[in-house]
């Protein structure tokens, strides 16, 4: 067994992880990163690309189709298998060797296999093939893990092998019918992209769908699910799974799998996906070791040092903070720059805003929603903001009256909301549903962070004929506030 010394260990070679160990390269520390499965992470290989690769083929046609002189041209459907082969393409048919090659480019060192803590800022790594490496931190360890499918606890569930989202973006064939048991994101994209496969999807939602999201939001995205078919039921439970028939699936298990409901009914699918929420990788990692308590969320300051410790940092999904690839590598950021300067003795700057920080996790998270129509929000829903005490005024806008809408497709379908905090005259939530409005977010996301007065944004004048117009109007809704 060998040993190694590094000034910091990085624990998960995701985008996370790789932001961390290049930013305390930068910051002049020898860094090694350490990962058990592809180096790129699920974002690279069974979430973010993969999954959107998957969308994005059917949106592009659906795009064309909204235009009259471009729907012409459009004389089939998609070629499932060429999307599946061009997903495949992009993961790069699941090789890490680009991204081994980045880190060797970023001066970054990599030890393949599983760590587990063996006590503070000491590791032991085991490959495959059983070989042992203990490596240690003199100055941090940072975990960058991040998350897993969470199983609900349902008997039958786990006999009848269900997918869960790292199957859905790798499938190489496409279900005749799919189950999807959740109500989220993953939930809502996966059910667009296997509908416009051709695929029958029943979704089971337990309460609402795309319940963290404005109310009006989710019921565009549910009336076109319905358009494309997909059966939604929403206010149940699955209370049991069995298998139907025998044979070898894409995973190994059935050729399908029985249902059964909280309402007493049942439904029959080929595949079946839970998409029920998210778990921290945190079960196996010797968290005991070094007084944490395994399979829970690392709990960490603004810094993303777990709070108890001076050594140990938790950056990504595996803090529970915002579980989004862009929010966890902006983490990643503002910990490899603070273990850097507390390695060097230099003031940390942790104050909201400041350099060592990740402050925008609190109220400022961007996301999009890849469905059809596209979700596109950042900052305080209206009830989130009534909730919070916020003294508001909402600002709703048809977005098919902006005059770019007109040009972009046919028949436009999309709104706007603004959350304006009355108290402050500075935007605190803004949402977008309708065609690619997923490239209208980080303006909004730019004025909210920002915190740029009302009186200011009538300076920023969007182009014309554009979507982007939707800002006039919200302005000329609310009344010219004085500068």
């Amino acid at each position: 067994m060998s040993e190694r010394e590094y000034d910091v260990v990085v624990i998960g070679a995701g985008a996370v992880g790789e932001n961390v160990a290049d930013r305390t390269v930068q910051g002049g520390l020898r860094t090694v990163i350490v990962e058990a499965e592809l180096v790129g992470g699920e974002c690279s290989y069974w979430a973010c690309m993969p999954s959107k690769a998957l969308l994005r083929s059917a949106a592009a046609v659906r795009a064309a189709r909204a235009v009259d002189g471009a729907r012409q041209a459009v004389t089939g459907d998609i070629d499932v298998a060429a999307v599946l082969h061009r997903r495949n393409e992009i993961t790069h048919d699941w090789s890490d060797e680009g991204q081994v090659q980045w880190l060797e480019s970023a001066g970054i060192d990599l030890v393949r296999g599983h760590a587990t803590f063996t006590g503070p800022r000491r590791l032991r790594v085991t490959d495959a093939a059983g070989t042992s490496t203990d490596l240690v931190a003199r100055h941090a360890v940072a975990v960058a893990t991040g998350s897993a499918a969470l199983l609900p606890d349902v008997p039958g569930l786990r006999e009848i092998e269900p997918w869960t989202s790292r199957d859905a973006t790798s499938a190489q064939t496409v279900p005749t019918s799919l189950a999807i048991v959740g109500g989220g994101v993953v939930a809502a994209e996966m059910a667009t992209a296997y509908a416009h496969f051709g695929t029958a999807v029943t979704m089971l939602v337990r309460s609402v769908l795309l319940g963290g999201t404005e109310p009006f939001a989710a019921e565009l995205v549910a009336a076109s699910l319905a358009e494309s078919g997909v059966d939604i039921r929403t206010g149940v439970d699955v209370v049991g799974a069995r298998r139907r028939g025998t044979g070898a699936g894409h995973n190994g298990g059935a050729t399908g799998a029985t249902l059964e409901l909280s309402d007493g009914t049942r439904v029959h699918a080929e595949k079946v996906l839970v998409a029920t929420g998210r778990m921290p990788r945190t079960t196996d990692l010797g968290l005991e070791a070094v007084d944490l308590a395994p399979g829970d969320w690392l709990d960490v300051d603004d810094t993303m040092l777990v709070r108890g410790t001076d050594w140990l940092y938790a950056v990504g999904d595996v803090n529970g903070r915002a579980l989004l690839t862009h929010q966890g590598k902006y983490q990643a950021r503002a910990a490899g720059d603070a273990i850097a300067a507390r390695a060097a003795g230099a003031a940390i700057d942790d104050r909201p805003w400041g350099t060592h920080v990740a402050t925008a996790d609190h109220a400022h998270v961007p996301q999009v929603t890849f469905t059809d129509p596209e979700i596109a929000s950042i900052g305080l829903t209206a009830r989130a903001a009534t909730d919070a005490g916020r003294r508001i005024r909402v600002l709703d806008y048809d977005l098919a009256s902006v005059a770019g809408a007109s040009v972009y497709a046919d028949d436009y379908r999309g709104q706007a909301r603004a959350i304006v905090d009355e108290d402050r005259g500075v935007l605190i939530g803004a949402t977008f549903v309708g065609p690619d409005v997923a490239e209208l977010l980080h303006a909004a996301t730019v004025a909210i962070v920002g915190e740029v007065p009302l009186a200011r944004l009538w300076h920023a004048v969007p182009s014309y004929p554009t979507v982007s117009e939707v800002w006039l109007r919200w302005l000329e809704q609310y009344g010219r506030p004085s500068a």
